[in-house]
Formats: structure tokens, sequence, C-alpha cells
């Protein structure tokens, strides 16, 4: 029998779950029923809610969703079914039929992907697949919500003789329209309508003239509203038939509810499987958005939450778009008590919440973000003492309310028992209080009892390392900046860093030095001991990661290099397969070019045919027969395969003449030549000077003699010196 008080429920924050999960419900009954849940007290029942929800979480990834199960709530109908000679409107039949349409339509699903839901299925067994009611309340009401003219025969035959004293109605109207209007005595408007009646719009000074009932005026008093005297007569009898109408229906619905009435308890359950599969609905999408799973249930006394978070911590920070920090902890018969302890921030409280609080959800039938290979065992009551819960109301200090709460621990703890205990020892004198918060935990761990609690007190730190299945543990802190890093290391307990916070918060040394004068020196040592140690354990963790992260980069570049591998040696495998193609049709095209020539020379037709069709069957013999696709999926093959040969052999040819023309010596600017410099042919020695240029030519002096050049032949020797 699994019994967690409803106190225990408010300090780990469970409604607020709650609220988060209603949030998701699409029904007023499924929300209901999100914030009324509470842990199940059948262990049977809750591992079966556990089977639902998860299957219902798969559903989201598959093609195979479940239908929507949106209905209208029909408490207000199956209260009045409930009452003898009461009948139902026609909009509460047509919740009635919608609420049978999706059940059956749920029911049709799961009976047909049981295979994939055989949970769920075998939960709507109980259920049963019933179309009277839809079928009966279709013969009575159209799609319009109204009363079928053939519900009944007098209600046919009523309707037919009101339809035909509407015509006689429109006739006479229409005939006495035309002859007052004849005479004038009607307004522009000619008509209105008053009390559903179709009435003339007569002038007030003709209004006597008019024969009929006054059914009424206009503001300005202008214009008087007349039913002519021709209608009357039919309106009387209109108003009797449909009075007559109203009853035949009346009578219809009454008979109609009583044949509905033989069908509540199927209804109350319909309703009730529509409650819980929304409220199913609910619990996996609220996993979905935080990557809940259901972990392994344990039947031995053995819990373990590998990368556990705070849902409510996490979903927040989701929505900021912060980190959270998962937390690994775990609990079993060598490690039953866990005592915590390390600086204030450090996250101690966090991490107590989160084991309540996720201990308490799969308690309850609500799936938590934990890794797969995560553990859970059940425990029969859960115990917390968690922040101050100062009275004044009951004239409570904090320490005489935690002093109530040990009482109340010591009578309830037993071997089936989780208590969550937050700064355990607190409020009173810290060696009287240390002394008896030490006596607790004693009792706690002779009656085998699990927990965990926080801790500042040395003794209790202590007490953990001396009991065989006590641990101690501790929130990682940077030993450098002292900021938290908000994750639990078991085994080793942690150090308050009373003095290194102070000195970080700007606290003076001197005073800091003088605090440290007035304890004990073995305290001081033991704590710088535990700090110590904590510093080291903070390195060894950072190398842990570092050695880590390399190891995953070289495994990643390893994959990456085999996928290359793999890719290189596909390709080749393809251009081997290309080089052995165009090899045999080269040689194809040698026999068939030495074929040719011999014919040539001989002209012998009948060899050559008999040459040729032999190289055909050779060529053949080698071939397979494959399907006309397999030979088009062939020859895309292998124009691929060409077209990628032919990319690559331009690649290389587009590097080699880069390559050539990066090779070409860089060709220095030519200078200007100008009448008077010294120049020399390009492949001579002879040095003349410029005597005059015309059109690109210079006429050179040699000395001995003159000579036309181009320029373009010519190179400076030096500048004429002046």
């Amino acid at each position: 029998m699994i019994r967690i008080h409803e106190k225990t429920l408010k300090d780990l924050e469970f409604f607020t779950v709650l609220e988060q999960i209603s949030e998701h419900t699409i029904t007023a009954l499924g929300k209901e029923a999100a914030l009324a849940i509470l842990p199940f007290e059948s262990v049977e029942i809750l591992k079966q809610e556990l089977g639902y929800v998860n299957e219902y979480l798969s559903s989201y990834d598959n093609d195979n969703r479940i239908p929507n199960h949106g209905f209208d709530s029909i408490s207000k109908e199956l209260k009045l079914l409930k009452i003898e000679n009461t009948y139902l409107e026609v909009k509460s039949f047509q919740r009635l039929v919608s609420t049978s349409i999706t059940v059956n339509t749920i029911l049709k699903f799961l009976d047909k992907f049981k295979e994939y839901y055989p949970k769920l299925y075998q939960y709507s067994q109980h259920i049963e697949l019933n179309t009277t009611i839809i079928e009966q309340v279709d013969g009575v009401v159209n799609r319009f919500g109204d009363i079928k003219d053939d519900a009944s025969p007098l209600l046919s035959e009523l309707r037919r003789s009101i339809n035909k004293l509407k015509v006689k109605i429109n006739t006479s109207f229409s005939s006495a329209l035309n002859t007052y209007h004849n005479l004038d005595y009607l307004d522009d408007i000619r008509e209105s309508v008053v009390e559903n009646k179709r009435v003339l719009a007569v002038k007030a000074m003709y209004r006597k003239k008019v024969r009929g009932a006054i059914m009424g005026g206009s503001k300005t008093g202008s214009i008087v509203y007349i039913e002519p005297e021709t209608t009357l007569q039919y309106s009387r009898e209109l108003n009797n038939l449909e009075y007559e109408e109203k009853e035949e229906v009346v009578k219809i619905l009454k008979e109609l509810t009583d044949y509905i009435r033989l069908f509540l308890p199927l209804l109350n359950k319909y309703q009730n499987f529509l409650t819980n599969i929304d409220l199913i609905c609910a619990k996996a999408k609220y996993a979905k958005s935080m990557n809940a799973i259901l972990p392994e249930i344990s039947d031995k006394r053995d819990m373990y939450f590998r990368d556990a978070y705070h849902p409510i911590l996490y979903l927040t920070n989701k929505e900021k778009k912060e980190i959270t920090f998962p937390q690994t902890i775990g609990l079993n018969e060598d490690s039953r008590i866990i005592v915590i302890s390390g600086p204030n921030a450090g996250g101690k409280s966090i991490t107590l919440k989160t084991v309540g609080l996720l201990q308490t959800m799969i308690q309850s039938g609500i799936l938590i973000p934990v890794h797969e290979r995560s553990k859970v065992c059940l425990f029969d009551r859960i115990l917390s003492d968690i922040g101050d819960n100062q009275s004044i109301e009951n004239h409570l200090s904090t320490y005489s309310y935690r002093l109530k709460q040990m009482n109340y621990f010591l009578k309830k703890c037993n071997k089936n028992t989780l208590f969550l205990i937050d700064e355990f020892g607190t409020g009173s004198d810290p060696e009287l209080g240390g002394a008896l918060a030490e006596t607790f935990l004693e009792v706690f761990y002779d009656r085998k009892a699990f927990g965990i609690i926080t801790t500042h007190y040395s003794n209790l730190k202590l007490l953990a390392n001396e009991l065989p299945h006590i641990q101690n543990a501790n929130m990682l802190f940077n030993e450098r900046t002292l900021e938290p890093m908000y994750k639990l290391v078991v085994g080793q307990a942690g150090s308050s860093f009373t003095f290194e916070v102070a000195q970080k918060n700007g606290i003076p040394y001197s005073l800091i030095n003088k605090s440290k004068k007035k304890i004990e020196r073995g305290k001081i040592r033991f704590d710088a001991t535990i700090a110590k140690l904590q510093k080291e354990r903070s390195k060894l963790e950072r190398t842990e990661r570092a050695l880590k992260e390399n190891e995953k980069k070289k495994l990643s570049e390893a994959d990456k290099l085999e996928e290359v591998n793999a890719k290189v040696q596909k390709k080749l495998e393809s251009f081997q397969e290309l080089y052995d193609s165009n090899q045999r049709l080269i040689y194809l095209g040698q026999k068939v070019n030495d074929i040719s020539e011999k014919y040539f020379e001989n002209k012998k037709k009948r060899e050559l045919m008999a040459e040729l069709f032999k190289l055909v069957q050779i060529e053949n013999s080698k071939r397979k027969k494959v399907s006309a696709k397999q030979k088009r999926a062939e020859k895309h093959k292998e124009r691929q395969v060409k077209q990628e040969a032919e990319k690559k052999v331009e690649v290389i040819r587009k590097k080699k003449k880069a390559a050539k023309q990066k090779a070409k010596p860089i060709e220095k600017p030519k200078p200007i030549l100008k009448v008077g410099d010294r120049v020399r042919m390009h492949d001579g020695r002879a040095v003349g000077s410029i005597d005059s240029i015309e059109k690109n030519k210079a006429n050179v002096n040699y000395g001995m003699f003159t000579t036309n050049v181009s320029l373009d032949l010519l190179e400076l020797v030096e500048a004429k010196k002046k």
C-alpha cells in the first residue's frame, strides 16, 4: 500500500507538475482529472497506468496516430437521465451521439492496431462498441439539429397541414397587399414582420379603412401595422397546429429519452473512458516535452537515476534557452542512505528534490526525464522535511517543527520508506543539534530505510564514513572561482568552503584568520582536508572530461576517414569497371578492324560474315541475361561514372593548364622609347641611337649605316646623357 502525505507532495512541488500536465489536456473533465492525480495505492494498477502512458507516447513516433478523443462533457445529461419523467433537448442528444462516435472510433482503431498498442487495447475491452444510440438519435434528429418530419406519423401529418396553411396565409396576404396597394392605403415599404407574422404597413390616416387586427405602429406614428382580416382565421389555425406540433415533439423527445435511459451505465463508461484517455494523452505529451521515459521497475530495493532532470527546472530553463544540469544518483541495499554536503547554492537541495519528485511522479503514473538505463523501485511511503516550516499559528519555531517532523519520521520510518531531509539537524546549537541528528540517522539506518539528507555537520559526514551502508556525496565546486559546477559526486564528503567563500565575498583576511583561531584546530584541519580532496576531485573530473572529449573527436575522425575510404574504394571500383568496359570495346574494335582489312584484301563475303557471326557469338556467350529495368539501371550507372570521370579529367586538365601558365616567366613592362635613346635589337649586340619614330617604327643610326626597325624588336640600353 503506497501512501505519500500531502505535505510531502507540497514540499516536492508535485502540484506544480500537475498544473503543467493539465495544460496538455483538451477537455474540462480531463483537466480536473489531471489536477486530482495522486500516487497510486495499488502497484498493479500503477504499472498498468505507466504502460498506457508509455504506449500513447510511442504513438508520436509512428504513422498510426491514435484518433482525436475530444468531447463535450455529458455530466448534465447523465444527471437528467437518472431522474424519471425528464427529457433531453436536441443539443443534449447531439452531445451523446458525438461522444458515442468518438468512443467507437477509438475502439475500432485500437482493435485494428492491437499489435502496436496491446495494453491500451486491453484497457478498451471493457467498453462496449455500440451504435444503437447513434442510430436511434439519427432516426429522430437530422444533421441540422431539427426533429425529422417522419419521426412520427402524427408529426408528419401536422407539418403537412402547417405547410398548407402557410401557403394559404401567403396567398391571402398577397391578395390583400395588392388590393390595398392599388387603393394607395399602404406606405412605400408596403409590408413588415411583427411577432413573426407578415403585416401590412398602412398609412395612419387609412387605418380604419383596412380590416384586420392592429399589431403595432412605427415610432413616428405615421405607419400602422395591420394583419389583414383574411389571414386572421388561418393564423389562428396555424397557432393551434404549431402548438400541437410542439406537444408532439416533446412526446417524441420523451420517448427517445426513455429509450436512451437504458444506456445510462454505458454512457457513464464512455465519459470515464474518454476522460482517462485525455489524461493518458496529457501525461504522454508532458513526457514528450521533456524527453521522459518509462525506466525499468525493479522488484528489488534498487533505485538508480542516471542523468535525471528536475522536471519543473528543466521546462523553465528550456523556455529561457538555458542549460539544466542532470544528476546521477542511486540507492540500493549496499548504499541505502546518502549524505550530501558542500557549500550553499551548489545544488544540494535541488538534487534532493529531484530524487523525491521523480519518485513521486513515477508512483503517480507519470513518466520521468531520466536516461534509458535508469532503474526505479517502489516505496510504501515517502517522508520529507524540506525548507523552513516555521509555524506562527501553531506557535512552533523552525527547530520545534523539525523535531515534530522527526518524531513523525520515527513512527513511520521502516525498510519500505524513502526519507528526504534538507539541512538535517539545523535550527539549534550546532554541537547539540548535530548530536541529536546523528542519533536520528542511526535509527533510520538500523531500520534499513532508504534516504537522502543534506547537511553541513562534520559529525554526520564522519558517521557516513564509518557505517558500511551510508555514503558521503558532495556537489562539485570550481576551486579557483568557487562557482558551483552542479554535479553530484558520490563517495566523498564535501567542504562547506566557509572561509574561502567569505574571502571571495570581500571579508577581510584578518577577520577570517581570527575566526579560524576561535575553533578547534582539528575541525579546521578536517575541513581543509575535505576541501583539498574536493579540489583534487575537481581536477580529476576536468581531466576525465578532456580525455573523453579527445576520445570522441578521435572516434569521429576515424569514422570520417573510414567513410571517405569507403567512398574512394567505391569510386575506384566504378572507374575500374569503366576501364574494363573501354578495354573490351577497344579489343572488339581491333578485331573488327582486322576482319575489315582481311575482307579488303580477299573480298570474300561469306568468310567475312562467318567471322563477324563468330565474334558476336563469343561476345554474347559472355553476357548475362538481365531485365530491361536492370539494363537501364546499368546504363544509367555507366553514364554517371563516365560523367564523373570526365569531370575529374577536366579538373586535372585545368590544373595542368594553370600550372603551365604559372610556370611562364613574367614579362617585364616594355620601356617607352623616344628620340635620342640608345637601343639595340633583342637578339643583337650592336648599339645605335634613335633618330626619328614614325608609325611604331624607328630609324636607328648605327654610325656606319641607318636602318628602319619595329619598336617591338628594340630594347633600351641606357638613357641619353645630357
